[in-house]
């Protein structure tokens, strides 16, 4: 087995990357919470949770608090795998590089 086999391409940009490392150690993040942590725009963010949703690592929830419109993301169980599995293989990468 190579050493880059379980790098996702998914998680190549470094939004999608901040977004999933997000999701793994909170159980959701809202659009203003990621927009905010990440530092990027309206549209970034849009975007590549995008992407993330049609790979169908995140979930987006919908909802009003009192009148205002909410989103909320959240990593799914496929997206926690294939996450986790990316982070092995780069630290694998990184142990490997003498």
């Amino acid at each position: 087995m190579s050493l880059i086999e379980n790098i996702n391409k998914v998680f190549d940009h470094r939004i999608r990357l901040g977004i999933m490392s997000i999701l793994m150690v909170n159980e959701y993040a809202d659009f203003n919470t990621l927009k905010e942590l990440l530092d990027v725009t309206d549209g970034n963010l849009a975007s590549h949770t995008k992407a993330l949703e049609q790979a169908e690592y995140i979930t987006v929830e919908k909802q009003f608090i009192g009148k205002k419109p909410n989103t909320r993301y959240i990593a799914t169980k496929l997206g926690q795998v294939a996450f986790q599995k990316h982070i092995d293989a780069l630290e694998q990468l990184i142990k490997n590089k003498d």
